[in-house]
């Protein structure tokens, strides 16, 4: 087996580039080389065109087939289309599997449809399906003759400059955090994972994101154990949003329900939010902690979706493409799923609903402990 990864320049020179995530996936390719040499082999990593590069060590390696996870962004279903044409012509097959998500998406849908547009009945559905046991890892790797790994191309990957408490990358780093939030977060979880002080979330989004966890191993680990069900919920509404972009591949810019609002070119309002100097302590607090993580608490997420889309009233394909230049977890299905829900014009069966700044602080940060711990001028003087 060949375990390939290869760097694509069509994403990685888009502008700006996500310097929080390619600090992250840079580490956990590293990350993965180790695991792999450990094994006896190693990861090989190219630079270019994903099929060209595929094909050609695919060619090389003398393999008879390319295997890979299946992704449901449009780019990813261009991607494997080219694949597809391109490994014919070698009389090379390529086969895709499950991973990226708990239940594939476009496997639950309702009757006379092909998609989910309502949480509820997808969570009935996915809360009831039979999970797959995930394979154990192989005790013994081996590359073919010719073919030698090598990790050079990560050297240039980082650009840019990352959010200073950023989380490490890689497989032992998130198992690291699964294992702790097994122990003392798991159990709690439905009832405080609101509390926006407390910290009380697992933080395994970028994990997620980024392969380093199985989404179906953390699944079955959380449902085997006490108050794992508030939990595993989280990783549905994961699977929804994904299988919502499957079947909506327009959905990042293409809205689900019209509101018949239209948006304001607020280009101050629009960067106060940016930079945390709304004059809204919880919406700063959640922007500054973005800047300084490139994480925010779920919670806190909505509150400044929400803020930006019905105070500010700017459009929210502004507010998802911030979140997808600093969020370390910046998963395109998830994002663009969360900020048409948060504007009205996604899956949302309450689509005129506001969150109120205040009344969210009130309920979530009573003490202000969030507040301060990201914008402290807030305790001054208290």
């Amino acid at each position: 087996m060949v375990p390939l990864f290869v760097l694509d320049p069509a994403i990685l020179d888009r502008e700006p580039v996500p310097a929080n995530r390619l600090r992250f996936l840079r580490q956990a390719l590293e990350d993965l080389d180790r695991s792999l040499r450990e094994l006896g082999a190693g990861l090989v990593v190219r630079s270019g065109d994903p099929v060209e590069e595929a094909v050609r060590l695919a060619r090389r390696a003398g393999a008879e087939a390319i295997h890979l996870s299946e992704d449901v962004s449009a780019h990813a279903a261009r991607r494997l289309r080219r694949l597809r044409r391109a490994a014919a012509g070698e009389r090379i097959g390529v086969r895709t599997f499950p991973g990226v998500t708990v239940v594939p998406a476009g496997e639950l849908t309702p009757a006379g449809a092909d998609h989910y547009r309502v949480f509820t009945p997808y969570w009935r559905r996915w809360s009831a399906a039979a999970r797959r046991a995930p394979l154990a890892a192989p005790r013994r790797l081996a590359l073919p003759e010719g073919v030698r790994a090598d990790t050079a191309p990560l050297r240039g990957l980082e650009r840019g400059r990352a959010s200073p408490d950023l989380p490490d990358g890689g497989e032992r780093a998130g198992r690291r955090r699964l294992a702790a939030w097994e122990r003392s977060g798991l159990r709690r979880y439905g009832e405080r994972r609101d509390d926006l002080a407390a910290d009380a979330t697992s933080r395994l989004s970028p994990y997620l994101h980024l392969g380093c966890l199985s989404p179906l191993e953390v699944a079955v680990r959380a449902e085997e154990r006490e108050g794992g069900e508030p939990f595993a919920r989280q990783l549905c509404w994961r699977d929804f949003h994904h299988q919502l972009l499957r079947a909506i591949p327009g959905l990042p810019g293409e809205e689900m329900r019209d509101r018949g609002e239209r948006p304001r070119d607020d280009a101050e309002g629009l960067a106060a939010w940016r930079e945390g100097r709304t004059g809204v302590p919880i919406v700063d607090a959640g922007m500054r902690q973005l800047l300084r993580e490139g994480w925010m608490h779920n919670r806190a997420r909505m509150v400044t979706a929400s803020f930006l889309t019905r105070d500010l009233g700017v459009d929210w394909r502004l507010g998802a493409r911030h979140f997808a230049e600093l969020l370390v977890d910046g998963d395109l299905a998830s994002n663009v799923g969360n900020w048409q829900w948060v504007a009205g014009t996604g899956a949302s069966t309450r689509p005129n609903q506001v969150l109120n700044p205040s009344r969210q602080a009130a309920r979530f940060d009573p003490d202000g402990r969030y507040v301060r711990r990201y914008v402290p001028e807030a305790g001054e003087g208290a």
